[in-house]
């Protein structure tokens, strides 16, 4: 006999040796007391079976506590095809079912997700107690059907005069929760205080599961506090509400916390909200720990659990540990898959996410549109955007490109993959459906491919759309504005932000008081600055830097003095500003004292920024000397900013041997630099070393470097017009030196001075 029908033979021999014992049954009473017993002992499969052979004989009369046995068989297994084919039997041989055994069915239809045939149950009830008002509420709750339904069930028990249980008011918690109506939450917890149940445990973890879900996590501890003997879904409530609400460093320590102070082993989903916090926190350490207890506990294969670790070590940068972390899943599902992806993908190791995909498609298993926006992540720069196409086309074919969530990860990549084409082509075939984050995308994707002046128009487009603009949406157009120094437009959107409210936001003032800084209008960033009830770090270093760039180096020292008497810590943006302004007053030993000492007293460790900064204010005060043996004396390799501030101040005070010292390191680092031929020419110039100037200009023809030309520009009714030196470009230029023309014989006239060298012909000539 071969090997694959013993599986056959063995369930048809238990299955004839069931049918002989029940027939062997003697009586109605050894009947029931067999079938009892058989779901007593949790054979809920055997009762089910045998039952299917006592129905067959008519005669048998099943008592009503059977039946009650059976349909609670039913309700654990899940099985409606069972407590259908039983709810039929009862109908058909017996009576109308009583109170109790209707609650059965009622509770058994719920627990399957029958919820129309618990309704119809339910409705053809001729009395009803607490426990059927809770079944049917319940049903409701945990299919997540008609929400609105069981709140009108609900209120309908209060009408009746029942007063509702500890499971009634779980239930009715759980629904208020799916349906995110903070409102009823609060009512339900002031009416479960009100019920006296204030201190029942169902009731206590249904709130505090409610408070997380409307991240209330103040309200959700008060409740957690007051419980005095906490179950598991207690703990596992109270640290899942941390973890998801970003109080990660909270979650860890109710943990510890459980582990101190409670007797049983924690479960799959408090290790997976434990590994997430770690993971947000980049903790590895306490990670590897808890990791080991996990295993300790045998769930180091669980799914649930090992998703989070997975994840946990890919943001801890550990990408093999998440490999190996995944491999120990006993049967990865899709969620599994996509947390493995997911961790490549942020680690920026394009190839191996999509190896990983391919093996999960390979495995059979279907992407989800959370597989797709997580691999879609992998894609940053322009070397991967073949395999971004790839995967485009892959969504195009399987219909998910329906789905605006991947449609915006599809724009974000062509964002940072591609040029500002292709991004405005994908924008034009989502656009009929776009959302905020779509218009986000295409503002941002305009900031980075330098078209600012293009996020104007789009943001009317946007609000053309109905599409209300959020923070980001603000930070982004203020971006814009700053880049290109628009302060008209600038003005604008400040209006428009005070009128919809978005001016309480902290962040947005900052966004203000950096755009007006950036467009020179330091008066209205300091207006705003004073505004503020609580300034932040940024308000802070925004004002301070805009006042040292602009030449207010004692305002930027008194901000500052003011900014440490209120005890706020700066950062590194602080002190590079209070640097700038040191080096603008000429406080050089101020300046060098604040730079040894920022990282003693402030935690800030010296980046390219304060060494440059420092070389700024040494060489402004003229020891040119110093400031290029500061620069050999920088741990890490001088960068091109650096050198060309000592050039600049070479410039200055005609120091041709350490300018040109300093021009070669430029031209060492940047060959084709055009501003270190042009400042070392002027350096040479000023010392009548015309020779070296002539040598100077022929190394620049010869390698083909061009002075990159000046520009300047004005707004005028929404438009921007550029000027460029030596530029005859300009649409109505012929007007502009006409009128050039005219000013200047104006001048002469009054000034009675004779012009001499000057001629407009359409082109621009120099005096």
């Amino acid at each position: 006999m071969t090997k694959g029908l013993w599986p056959t033979l063995n369930f048809t021999c238990n299955y004839v040796s069931r049918r002989i014992h029940v027939m062997h049954l003697q009586n109605e009473q050894s009947i029931n007391d067999y079938l009892s017993s058989l779901c007593k002992q949790k054979l809920f499969k055997e009762a089910l079976r045998s039952f299917d052979i006592i129905g067959k004989n008519s005669n048998c009369h099943v008592y009503p506590s059977t039946y009650a046995h059976l349909i609670s068989a039913c309700s654990s297994l899940r099985s409606p095809q069972y407590g259908r084919k039983i709810h039929k039997h009862i109908l058909k041989y017996t009576f109308q079912p009583d109170m109790i055994l209707a609650n059965h069915i009622l509770n058994m239809y719920g627990k399957c997700g029958l919820i129309e045939d618990a309704r119809k149950v339910f409705d053809d009830m001729p009395e009803r107690n607490v426990v059927s008002w809770t079944s049917v509420i319940a049903g409701y709750s945990q299919n997540g059907l008609e929400l609105e339904e069981a709140v009108k069930l609900y209120i309908q028990m209060l009408q009746s005069g029942l007063m509702p249980d500890q499971f009634t008011f779980g239930s009715i918690i759980r629904a208020c929760s799916s349906m995110n109506e903070v409102e009823l939450g609060k009512q339900l917890h002031a009416h479960v205080i009100k019920m006296q149940f204030g201190s029942n445990l169902v009731a206590q973890n249904a709130l505090i599961a409610m408070h997380t879900k409307f991240g209330q996590i103040n309200e959700a501890h008060i409740v957690f506090s007051s419980i005095k003997l906490k179950d598991l879904i207690s703990w596992s409530s109270m640290i899942s509400g941390f973890s998801q609400l970003g109080y990660e460093l909270e979650a860890l320590t109710c943990f510890r916390e459980m582990l101190c102070h409670w007797a049983y082993q924690p479960n799959e989903f408090i290790f997976g909200s434990v590994f997430r916090a770690c993971g947000y926190l980049g903790q590895l350490e306490y990670g590897r720990q808890i990791h080991g207890l996990s295993i300790k506990f045998g769930l180091g294969g669980d799914v649930f659990s090992g998703c989070s670790l997975t994840d946990m070590y890919g943001k801890c940068g550990l990408f093999c540990y998440s490999k190996t972390a995944f491999n120990q899943i006993e049967n990865p599902d899709v969620v599994s898959w996509n947390a493995l992806i997911s961790a490549f993908a942020y680690g920026g190791d394009a190839n191996e996410a999509m190896l990983n995909f391919s093996r999960m498609r390979y495995q059979e298993l279907r992407p989800d549109d959370i597989t797709i926006r997580s691999l879609l992540s992998a894609f940053r720069d322009p070397f991967t955007l073949y395999q971004g196409k790839q995967v485009h086309s892959y969504i195009m074919k399987t219909g998910l490109d329906l789905d605006i969530p991947v449609c915006n990860t599809i724009l974000s990549m062509y964002a940072n993959c591609s040029d500002y084409n292709d991004v405005d082509k994908m924008f034009n075939k989502i656009q009929s459906k776009a959302d905020l984050v779509s218009w986000n995308v295409i503002l941002t994707a305009c900031v980075q491919h330098d078209k600012a002046g293009e996020v104007f128009s789009l943001l009317r487009m946007m609000l053309l759309s109905h599409n209300r603009p959020d923070n980001i949406t603000l930070t982004i157009v203020l971006g814009a504005c700053g880049k290109i120094a628009s302060l008209v437009m600038g003005d604008q959107v400040y209006c428009s932000a005070i009128k919809t409210g978005f001016t309480v936001d902290v962040s947005v003032i900052n966004g203000f008081i950096d755009m007006y800084v950036k467009c020179g209008s330091i008066e209205s960033a300091k207006k705003l600055f004073d505004c503020m009830e609580s300034p932040d770090v940024f308000s802070w270093s925004c004002l301070i830097v805009g006042y040292a760039q602009f030449g207010y180096g004692e305002e930027a020292l008194n901000l500052f003095m003011k900014m440490r008497s209120l005890g706020a810590k700066p950062n590194q943006v602080t002190l590079v500003g209070v640097l700038t302004a040191c080096s603008h007053v000429g406080l050089v030993e101020e300046g060098w004292q604040l730079f040894n000492t920022m990282e003693e007293e402030y935690g800030v460790v010296p980046t390219r920024e304060h060494y440059s900064c420092v070389v700024d204010l040494l060489a402004r005060a003229g020891r040119i000397n110093d400031a290029e043996a500061f620069i050999n004396e920088i741990p890490f390799e001088p960068d091109i900013v650096t050198w060309k501030t000592l050039l600049a101040a070479c410039k200055t005070r005609n120091n041709i041997e350490v300018g040109k010292r300093a021009a070669e390191n430029i031209l060492q680092i940047d060959p084709s630099n055009s501003a270190a031929h042009v400042m070392l020419c002027s350096i040479y110039a000023s010392t009548g070393s015309w020779k070296d100037v002539a040598t100077v200009r022929s190394l620049m023809r010869q390698n083909g470097v061009k002075k990159v030309p000046g520009q300047s520009w004005i707004e005028m009714k929404d438009n921007s017009h550029i000027f460029s030196a030596e530029d005859d470009f300009h649409p109505e230029r012929a007007r502009i030196y006409t009128m050039l023309e005219e000013l200047l014989l104006q001048m002469s006239d009054a000034a009675h001075v004779p012009v001499e060298g000057v001629m407009f012909t359409g082109e621009p000539c120099f005096l």
